[in-house]
């Protein structure tokens, strides 16, 4: 009997998980308006935009959640974005779950890295910086910055350079502090501007 709801319990979690999972052509039509900022498939022309392509469904659908969280609470919660919150405001969960289901579908187009950022950001990513207290990113993003959508740390791999520096910067500042157990603002108060900047053009050419 305990073997048989065991199965039951399992079953119906694994029911419950896929009718929550989003619908990728209902996220098509309802992603138009994204488009503006984020481009049609995801792939941001501006670099101040993250690119969502390939992105985790699951982390685009928490961010969305903190974004419209922070709308509601006049951006004392959640993640504050003055574009995002009103963007986000109306949306439903279904909405959210699928947006995102039709974002992660795509491809992410390859970005660059200088070749002078090549050796400083390899030896920062992949190793840290124990002196200093700093974790190697790889611990939590993997060597090709994929992370890994059931812990919940996004694919940062060829996104944009101005937007990672963004995100780092405000990490460090406490501007931005919706990273899981607040381990991003941990590891960001810890980098330099000179770490930041090399950080954010190594990661920009992973794959």
């Amino acid at each position: 009997m305990k073997i048989m709801g065991l199965l039951v319990s399992v079953f119906l979690g694994l029911s419950a998980s896929a009718m929550a999972a989003g619908d990728i052509e209902a996220g098509k039509t309802k992603s138009v308006a994204c488009g503006a900022c984020h481009g049609a498939d995801g792939n941001s022309m501006i670099d101040m935009n993250p690119k969502l392509a390939g992105q985790h469904a699951d982390y685009l659908v928490k961010q969305l959640q903190e974004f419209k969280l922070a709308s509601q609470t006049a951006g004392e919660e959640g993640r504050n974005n003055a574009v995002m919150n009103g963007m986000a405001a109306a949306l439903s969960e279904q909405d959210m779950q699928d947006i995102a289901a039709y974002f992660s579908s795509q491809t992410a187009k390859e970005g660059e890295t200088p070749e002078d950022a090549i050796a400083a950001g390899s030896k920062l990513y992949r190793g840290g910086d124990l002196d200093r207290g700093i974790t190697a990113c790889t611990a939590c993003h993997g060597p090709r910055g994929n992370g890994t959508s059931l812990s919940g740390f996004p694919d940062i791999s060829g996104q944009h350079t101005t937007y990672l520096k963004a995100q780092l910067e405000a990490f460090r500042s406490g501007q931005r502090a919706n990273s899981h157990n607040g381990m991003m603002a941990d590891i960001a108060k810890r980098l330099s501007d000179q770490d930041i900047d090399v950080l954010s053009k190594y990661i920009a050419g992973l794959y």
